[in-house]
């Protein structure tokens, strides 16, 4: 395989979602998917494709069918067992001035 075999997307190529976490960030944020033949292949077309200007420091590459998530539709019966427990709320603890990042 050359390189510029491997710039081609072949049918059957698992699609990946790409997490960039920028320099200033502390949170991975997904940036887009891309296909790839396998995980290695994916991190490095997604470190070309996605920090073209060095924005990032840190990349993830799952493959999107390992992605398990929620449905939008069953939000409110989803959540809903979250409401009842005020004591997870921020609200009821103090924070001190000198912890980074809240």
């Amino acid at each position: 395989m050359t390189e510029h075999d491997e710039a081609r997307p072949r049918a059957g190529w698992p699609l990946y979602e790409v997490f960039v976490r920028g320099k200033r960030g502390l949170n991975h944020v997904h940036v887009g998917s891309l296909h790839a033949a396998d995980d290695q292949m994916a991190l490095r077309h997604a470190r070309d494709v996605y920090t073209r200007r060095n924005e990032g420091v840190s990349i993830w590459v799952v493959r999107s069918a390992a992605i398990v998530a929620s449905s939008p539709d069953e939000k409110d019966s989803f959540f809903e067992p979250s409401g009842d427990k005020v004591y997870r709320h921020p609200t009821f603890y103090d924070i001190p001035d000198d912890v980074p990042h809240m």
